[in-house]
């Protein structure tokens, strides 16, 4: 058994890199869904099928748990599966969480209500479909009030990320941020709201200027993992290899990721 990461891409990258560096004996077979990507763009119900048949594919692999690296099914698809779907000795958890947590400096089972916090302007960057599910609004609202949330969907940059154009994804994110700051001229903090981002966090930080806080999610998802495991000893499992695995083409795939990440990947066949 292995924890399995699934993402649409090649963004769940930044997450399990993150758990691995945190975690380096944990076990962890990473899906990426490359034929259907991006899914930022899809309806709900489209999101929720792919998402279901690769969390599926995961569970072959023997993950009991999985971790949904990606905001657009974490906002369009979880909530779903996990009311009508999943079974009961599964667990698939998502991004949001450990986000909310470190933005409200509440713990996910603090269900005291909602109350001021520090942060009062927040951008949040995010894929076309996660905007418009606001998930990430309806989230914080159980937890935090007075906090005015600016979301701006960045077409494009996931696509530019999946071809491997970093200097095309470079120059989206400068005209989302400067659409957003149009809007919000002085946000406190960044959300970057989606795992495909961190690749180009510099360019966020860049556009944004020094005195905004850009939050990233893989190294919060990797403390939250880690206590999740620690609480759950048994979802960690008995498993030793770590895998790789695409629905695309498995050596284009192999080559972008080595390009974003810097280090060599193997992708095998789904």
């Amino acid at each position: 058994m292995a924890v399995g990461v699934f993402d649409s891409g090649l963004g769940g990258l930044t997450v399990l890199g993150a758990v691995a560096a945190r975690m380096p004996d944990l076990p962890l077979v990473y899906l990426g869904d490359n034929r259907h990507a991006p899914y930022g763009v899809r309806d709900a119900d489209d999101i929720f099928n792919l998402t279901c048949a690769g969390v599926e594919r995961l569970w072959d692999e023997g993950c009991d748990l999985v971790i949904l690296a990606c905001n657009t099914a974490s906002a369009a698809a979880l909530k779903r599966m996990q009311e009508k779907w999943l079974p009961a000795d599964k667990r698939v958890l998502g991004v949001f969480v450990p986000m909310i947590e470190a933005l409200t400096e509440r713990r996910w089972g603090d269900n005291s209500p909602p109350r001021e916090v520090e942060v009062k302007h927040v951008a949040l960057f995010a894929t076309p479909a996660t905007v418009a599910s606001r998930a990430f609004q309806r989230e914080l609202a159980f937890r935090a009030i007075g906090v005015d949330v600016e979301a701006q969907p960045c077409g494009g940059v996931v696509d530019a990320i999946e071809m491997g154009d970093e200097i095309l994804a470079e120059a989206l994110v400068a005209s989302h941020v400067e659409a957003l700051l149009r809007r919000m001229p002085h946000p406190e903090a960044a959300i970057l709201g989606c795992t495909h981002y961190p690749l180009v966090q510099a360019a966020f930080q860049n556009a944004l200027g020094p005195n905004v806080r850009v939050y990233s999610q893989p190294d919060l998802v990797a403390e939250s993992l880690e206590d999740y495991l620690d609480r759950h000893p048994r979802m960690r499992g008995p498993g030793t290899q770590s895998r790789f695995l695409t629905t695309g083409d498995p050596v284009r795939v192999s080559g972008k990721a080595t390009q974003f990440l810097r280090h060599a990947i193997r992708f095998e066949s789904a």
